[in-house]
């Protein structure tokens, strides 16, 4: 192992590209789900504030977002299989910071609502869907660490622009601090994508994994797609990971929200919220080399009863060692809950048809994961506070975590 080392340092052996990329996206992902996701649950309530604007209708508008960004992820798909990611990737986060600085400038309801769902267009073009499709090319027997390591980056995206966020909100007031955030999105983003991204190997005379282009493809093994998609293993296992989607969804972008209504200042509530994210990758520094000695059904069982443990808890009220137990908990439910459903997918169906499979589950997830904010956004409208949302959130995970022990045997198809 010295030897090879030292050879390597010899011969100054170009370190394979595909490593470059994947450094690249764990940074343009850590700034876009910052930017574009965690920092709409700081500006909630001034924008209510200012606006006149109901909760439902501020979180009905992103929900718009998410769910176009969902719904869009099969045609991104194709693109991304026959022209790569690096225009379809500069293109979006061009628009997503042009759609950035005028939501910091919006007026009415319909400009809003608007700028949200073009967003969501852009969301496809550059956020983990995609950036798993050109780490899906670049790698394959390494395609794991290099989504690990993507992730684990990421993972720290609400830690650090929550509570940035919330610095340029007290600095510069909300219409200040998106903007901001809209010239941090670009400065960062665009050139990242525009100049270090790549097609494909095979253009540089590769292989995925940086293999010479002379070895031999990998074999595929043949399955029926139309038998999957009407099996009930399928639907089983699709409808626990959006019961469960559903819950975390909802309560995480009114966390900061809930935290106010309760009495929480809200700098300490931007502060626990972006804690979740350390605890996200907390949670997936443990379940890599937890997850070598059980059955995938076996860890996203325990995935799920995570989630739902963290949930009762945050029904006890609102004294610090509570929240501070829910952050640990929920953090780590969701940082596992990320890593859960790929390694059961691919472990029920293999690698060859991941894409599709997958890409069908996420337009059941998008569509339940979208709908809750707007849901829980109601939900608060009506009663006056959250209490309603979280015990159904408990509920769901529940349901979540029976449905998945029960699983039924996947059929050959």
């Amino acid at each position: 192992m010295i030897h090879k080392a030292y050879r390597r340092i010899v011969k100054r052996e170009p370190i394979y590209y595909g490593w470059v990329i994947a450094l690249a996206l764990a940074i343009t992902e850590t700034v876009s789900y910052g930017v574009m996701f965690y920092a709409f649950s700081v500006f909630i309530a001034p924008m209510e504030a200012e606006l006149g604007w109901s909760r439902a209708q501020l979180t009905g508008a992103f929900s718009l977002s998410l769910l176009i960004t969902g719904l869009v992820g099969v045609p991104v798909g194709y693109w991304l299989d026959k022209r790569g990611g690096r225009l379809l990737m500069t293109a979006g986060s061009i628009g997503a910071t042009i759609l950035v600085a005028l939501w910091s400038q919006v007026q009415t309801l319909p400009e809003f609502t608007l700028i949200m769902i073009l967003l969501g267009f852009c969301g496809a073009a550059v956020l983990y869907e995609p950036a798993f499709a050109v780490i899906a090319t670049w790698f394959s027997r390494r395609r794991g660490t290099a989504m690990a390591v993507l992730t684990f980056v990421a993972g720290f995206s609400s830690t650090l622009f929550i509570p940035l966020s919330d610095a340029l909100l007290v600095a510069q007031g909300w219409r200040g601090a998106v903007l901001s955030l809209a010239v941090l999105l670009g400065a960062i983003t665009i050139p990242l994508h525009g100049l270090l991204m790549r097609g494909k190997p095979q253009d540089l005379g590769l292989q995925p994994d940086g293999a010479l282009e002379t070895a031999p493809p990998a074999q595929r093994s043949e399955i029926n797609l139309r038998a999957v998609l009407r099996s009930r293993y399928f639907w089983v296992l699709t409808l626990a990971f959006a019961l469960s989607t559903l819950s975390i969804s909802a309560v995480r972008i009114h966390f900061i929200p809930l935290l106010i209504s309760v009495g929480i200042h809200p700098t300490s509530a931007a502060w626990a919220s972006g804690s979740i994210g350390v605890m996200q990758v907390v949670g997936r520094m443990i379940f890599a080399p937890v997850e070598r000695h059980f059955s995938s059904k076996t860890m996203v069982a325990g995935v799920f009863a995570l989630l739902a443990l963290s949930l009762a808890v945050l029904l006890l009220g609102n004294a610090g060692w509570i929240i501070a137990l829910f952050v640990a908990l929920f953090g780590m439910a969701i940082g596992t809950h990320t890593l859960a459903r790929p390694l059961i997918v691919a472990d029920s169906y293999g690698a060859a048809y991941y894409g599709r499979i997958s890409s069908a589950i996420v337009i059941v997830l998008t569509l339940m994961g979208t709908s809750a904010p707007f849901a829980a956004g109601v939900i608060f409208d009506v009663f006056g506070n959250y209490d309603v949302m979280l015990l159904l959130a408990v509920g769901f995970s529940l349901a979540s975590l029976i449905m998945i022990w029960l699983l039924p045997k996947r059929s050959a198809g």
